[in-house]
């Protein structure tokens, strides 16, 4: 036959298989992933056209079922399987399988042909080849590495895909034990090799286990699935042992890959605390892949100030702020700049041009020389003595905006960063960019509640005559959110005092304006003198339509049902009593002069906002010089401790009526554990009396002459009390009061001036009908007393009262010039 010329159809018939020993390698999910040129050419494809095909795409017809029993047990099996050569027509080919597991469990399969022409002879030939050569040939030609070992575990034979691998040559590799050549490329795991190998001699079966070898410094370590199968001789006994290795590199990489992402997800993010977040960041890079890494954060982002994009070229002006550092050595000596410095990083620095670009890039020791030599001497310094030589700097953004600049640096690692590095360098500080982006809004959030509810809190030097005030606000601790608690002391008419406690449902910025809009509205009602018990019915008035006018906008972040929990106390010095409601409130604490100390009983009432129920208000006498301690809930409530234990704690804090607030506030919040979850509020007020001697009271007829007879009576109580400057207006007010009170109101009238820090005037008649300033014209003889009041006053106002109403008008007392 000419040279060149095709091969007779009556030839082609002759050798329908491969040579025997030729091989295909099947993953689990039953894809070709390798195979001998044998194979495909003898079912007419090149070999690189089958290599990722599914195997039962070429199948002809089903295997035998024995065949398919045996596969679906992963056993080994043996038989004839039907195949489809390329142009359509079926082929019969005798296969045996291996099953080989990795680590994980999964499934390979490495399959070869038997019994037929060997390789390198022309079809139907009939001359024999050499033994030997017929070995090596069907040994060379399998794709994967194998070598044959004895009982000694000495190597006798390798094949051509162990020398490429190893890239050893067979005076290298024979005649040294298993996991070892001359080269110095030792395979790590010797032990379980080793045990693996003395169980198959003991055992005769088929045993897998795992290896790895430290590569080039390129390449860095490869990892191998081995499995180590008995050589029998003719009488059965176990005379070697052969190993077929696969390469599994890539699937520990991935697996590694995993499990450094599932490490990050627990430990980087467990906080809302920005440095914090930067620390876990870097820690996890130098336990897994890093020798050294450094967390640098924008300036803007620690202090919280607003943070945009910048626009390209403009990154060099970004101030940074070291935030982490991390090494494998002891106290990062290889650090330059210290955690808290500031500085920036220009264009062309390595880290600029990952700036620049938007993500990470790698860079090598002559790289990371050539810049830093000419720019930073002491950084270079720092590259030599501790042999850096191989960057990843990776920015950290989120939502578009870059946050900082992460640094991996390696130097006790021989092997440089690679491009899988880069790629898990790359998820972990995007990870930790979310998480820091988080904490900085979740950051600005707090510091805008904390300001807004700190604008409308009292301001601490809050004093009333009435009552001695001390109080103390702590908001969540970092993480848990700013709430909706408050207090207020509000002064009312007659010199008693309002004592307003309330906390919000929910935290953020959304429950620090409910509790701003619900304070206004307090302010507001108690401006009107109601009841305590009416004015939790108008506020829960209000809470019920500020829910149905938040109701459109539930979808918005933050939006919910509305509700808050409230306590309105109203304390008259004069009576020396006090009036209580509450809405769903903690129960205020009454602690005596004598020592007693006690909880009020008091009528629970619903929280605000449930509409339809009624509000009940207590009374009870308070003697003076008591405290009495008004809080929310995040004072007795918490995880770490039972209720009952924190209320026998907070009687414990007040059990001592001479200690200053002060120091009392102190002491009751020295009872809080180290971690809050909840805002605390605490008022405490000591009650202070005003005494009969600064007290006047009458009860007038009520007859147009009386007035002259009010003023009279007003004049001798006001020289007693040694305030005759103040007669002239205090006469006019009463004047004008008592004749509005006898034209306008029904008997009895009432007179009463008490001199507290201002001189009140209140004159009470039995008419609901409240009064209102009128605009007299110049002809009218009357319809200016009331305008007259308000010129002359500080303030004025009027109240219902069980019997009717009180018109009252403080006046500003001139001190008494002393005598000469």
């Amino acid at each position: 036959m000419a040279k060149g010329s095709a091969i007779p159809d009556r030839h082609r018939s002759v050798r329908r298989e491969p040579a025997p020993g030729a091989g295909v390698m099947v993953d689990p999910r039953g894809v070709v992933i390798a195979l001998s040129p044998d194979v495909g050419r003898f079912l007419g494809y090149e070999p690189r056209e089958l290599v990722g095909r599914a195997a039962t795409e070429l199948l002809a017809e089903p295997p035998p079922a024995a065949v398919q029993r045996s596969h679906v047990r992963r056993e080994p099996w043996s038989g004839r399987v039907t195949l489809r050569h390329r142009d359509g027509h079926p082929l019969s080919w005798t296969l045996r399988a291996h099953p080989l597991r990795d680590a994980a469990g999964d499934t390979y399969w490495f399959l070869t042909t038997e019994g037929l022409e060997p390789p390198g002879l022309p079809p139907g030939s009939s001359g024999e080849p050499d033994i030997a050569l017929l070995k090596q040939w069907a040994l060379d030609q399998l794709p994967l590495p194998m070598a044959l070992y004895d009982r000694r575990g000495v190597r006798l034979e390798v094949n051509a895909a162990m020398r490429r691998e190893s890239g050893s040559e067979d005076h290298e590799l024979l005649d040294r034990p298993i996991g070892e050549a001359r080269t110095g490329d030792t395979a790590l795991g010797l032990q379980s090799i080793g045990d693996a190998m003395r169980e198959v001699l003991h055992t005769g079966k088929t045993v897998t286990c795992e290896a790895h070898s430290p590569g080039s410094g390129v390449t860095g370590p490869r990892f191998w699935l081995l499995s180590l199968y008995p050589v029998r001789g003719p009488g059965g006994q176990v005379c070697g042992i052969s190993a077929a290795a696969v390469n599994t590199t890539e699937q520990f990489r991935a697996r590694r890959r995993l499990a450094v992402l599932n490490d990050a997800t627990l430990r980087i993010g467990t906080t809302l605390d920005l440095s914090r977040t930067a620390d876990e960041l870097a820690e996890v890079g130098t336990d897994h892949f890093a020798d050294f890494v450094l967390v640098d954060l924008l300036d803007s982002v620690l202090t919280g100030e607003e943070t945009e994009e910048t626009v390209a070229g403009d990154h060099s002006l970004l101030v940074f702020r070291r935030t982490a550092k991390r090494s494998v050595l002891p106290g990062c000596p290889e650090s330059v700049v210290p955690v808290g410095g500031i500085y920036t990083y220009p264009e062309d620095s390595p880290p600029g041009r990952a700036l620049a670009a938007g993500r990470g890039t790698l860079h090598h020791a002559r790289d990371i020389m050539q810049w830093w030599a000419e720019h930073s001497p002491e950084r270079a310094r720092v590259i030599r003595e501790y042999g850096i030589h191989s960057l990843m700097a990776v920015p950290l953004r989120a939502r578009g905006v870059t946050l900082g600049l992460a640094l991996f640096f390696r130097h006790r690692t021989k092997a440089p960063f690679q491009v899988d590095d880069l790629r898990l360098a790359e998820e972990l500080s995007a990870r930790a960019a979310v998480h820091v982006d988080n904490a900085r809004r979740y950051g600005r959030e707090r510091a805008t509640a904390l300001a807004l509810q700190q604008s409308i809190l009292p301001h601490p030097a809050l004093h009333h005559p009435a009552v001695e005030i001390a109080s103390r606000y702590l908001p969540a601790h970092f993480g848990a959110g700013i709430g909706g608690d408050w207090f207020d002391v509000i002064p009312l008419s007659g010199a008693r005092v309002a004592l307003v406690v309330g906390d919000v449902v929910g935290h953020g910025i959304t429950a620090s304006a409910t509790m701003g809009r619900l304070c206004t509205a307090v302010r507001t009602l108690a401006d009107v003198d109601l009841a305590p018990d009416e004015l939790l019915t108008h506020l829960d008035d209000l809470v019920l339509l500020m829910d149905r006018d938040d109701t459109d906008d539930r979808s918005a972040p933050g939006s919910g049902e509305v509700g808050a929990s409230c306590l309105y106390a109203v304390y008259d010095p004069v009576s020396r009593r006090c009036t209580v409601a509450r809405a769903g409130h903690p129960l205020p604490v009454l602690a005596t002069p004598d020592g007693s100390v006690r909880f009020l009983d008091l009528p629970a009432g619903p929280l605000l906002g449930l509409g339809g129920l009624p509000f009940e208000a207590a009374e009870f006498a308070v003697p003076e010089g008591s405290v009495l301690a008004f809080y929310t809930d995040g004072l007795i409530e918490s995880p770490a401790r039972d209720v009952d234990e924190a209320c026998d704690l907070l009687r414990a804090a007040l059990a001592d009526p001479g200690l200053p607030l002060e120091e009392t506030c102190d002491r009751a919040l020295g009872m809080l554990p180290d971690a809050r979850t909840d805002d605390v509020v605490l008022l405490l007020t000591r009650t202070r009396a005003l005494g009969a001697d600064r007290v006047a009271t009458w009860e007038l007829p009520s007859e147009p002459s009386v007035v002259a007879l009010a003023r009279e009576l007003a004049c001798e109580r006001l020289a007693t009390w040694q305030l005759e400057d103040a007669a002239f207006v205090a006469e006019l007010v009463v004047s004008e009061l008592v004749t509005n009170a006898i034209r306008y109101g029904s008997p009895p009238v009432h007179l009463r001036l008490i001199r507290d820090t201002a001189l009140i005037c209140e004159v009470g008649d039995a008419s609901s009908t409240a009064p209102h300033l009128k605009r007299a014209r110049l002809s009218d003889e009357g319809g200016r007393g009331l305008l007259i009041v308000a010129q002359l006053s500080r303030r004025w106002g009027s109240r219902h009262t069980r019997s009717g109403k009180t018109i009252w008008a403080e006046l500003p007392l001139t001190p008494q010039l002393p005598t000469p």
